[in-house]
């Protein structure tokens, strides 16, 4: 929409609200002096405000829709308006997913950049606040515990500690239903991205396990965590006494970037391990991070020099 297209729509509402009365046009101001643009539109409480029932603005050949500004051909257009050098900004935009060149409006944001910025931000909410589709978890067999989570989301936001324990139910269920001993425990956690776990669990579920047999290592009873948070490996330690215990888990998402998982891994976590005691593949998705089918592999291999030195995290990297 440009300034024209705007100018009619606000000359088109101002001759509304005097054909109703609604308002008046005064010449001066009560000092007399001329008065300003501003102030030439005087409310006039005594007239009521009549019905205008079926009223359409008298403007022909106008849309104010716009297009979806989160495709490529708009998320990366230059906005800046007579830039000096054109290509130099066109440049820039190519070489970063960061938002430059994006223009404004005196102060803030043009119109395409803010809806932009909203569009991206309501996928970040998305992702962060539903649940993993429990068709995908039937998919693959697992299921679910929870953690010391009661009160939703919010609670999850809140308390990250409760999001690093097993509930009693679940230690419970998770005692009875998993195998023990084995060398590898791979769990799915939501995280703080449900859309992580959609976008790539297909593809690295598999290889991960395909991968653990084909090396010959025992594989555990894969199962899903709600609500976890990357400390709640300890507990599974605990209780399933595995050599490697591996989560993969969704990561905070960005903006409009709500696909990207992790894969956390410690050599038999207990209770009192910190991250200094785990290793991680991160920014795990397809189109710009580390291949899920990729980084499933390279999981495996973690996993075997983990076992080989008996230790991950520090320990780890001193040990090699």
């Amino acid at each position: 929409m440009n300034d024209t297209q705007l100018n009619e729509i606000v000359d088109a509402i101002v001759r509304e609200l005097k054909a109703s009365g609604a308002v008046t046009k005064t010449s001066a101001s009560s000092s007399g002096t001329p008065a300003s643009p501003s102030s030439t539109l005087v409310a006039s409480p005594a007239v009521p405000a009549q019905p205008r029932a079926n009223y359409q603005l008298p403007i022909t050949n106008l849309s104010i829709d716009l297009p979806d500004p989160t495709l490529d051909e708009h998320r990366y257009k230059m906005r800046v308006k007579n830039p000096k050098d054109a290509n130099g900004v066109k440049a820039m935009i190519a070489s970063t997913t960061a938002r430059i060149g994006v223009g404004r409006a005196g102060p803030r944001y043009n119109t395409a950049s803010l809806l932009l910025f909203q569009g991206d931000h309501a996928v970040t909410q998305d992702a962060l606040y539903r649940d993993v589709d429990q068709k995908l978890l039937d998919e693959f067999n697992l299921f679910t515990v929870q953690t010391k989570i009661t009160g939703g989301k919010q609670e999850y936001l809140l308390r990250p500690d409760l999001g690093r324990q097993l509930n009693d139910d679940a230690k419970r269920i998770v005692n009875e239903k998993c195998q023990k001993n084995v060398n590898i425990q791979l769990c799915v956690g939501d995280g703080l991205s449900a859309a992580a776990i959609e976008a790539n669990l297909r593809q690295i579920f598999p290889v991960i396990k395909q991968g653990a047999q084909a090396a010959g290592l025992t594989f555990g009873t894969p199962f899903f965590i709600k609500y976890a948070r990357v400390g709640v490996m300890n507990d599974i330690g605990e209780i399933i006494k595995p050599d490697v215990v591996i989560l993969l888990i969704g990561e905070r998402p960005g903006l409009g970037r709500a696909e990207s998982m992790s894969a956390y891994m410690a050599y038999k976590p207990k209770t009192g391990d910190s991250d200094a005691d785990r290793d991680v593949v991160c920014n795990i998705f397809e189109n710009g991070g580390t291949n899920p089918l990729e980084g499933g592999a390279f999981v495996i291999q973690i996993a075997q020099k983990m076992m080989k030195h008996k230790a991950s995290g520090v320990k780890l990297k001193t040990a090699t």
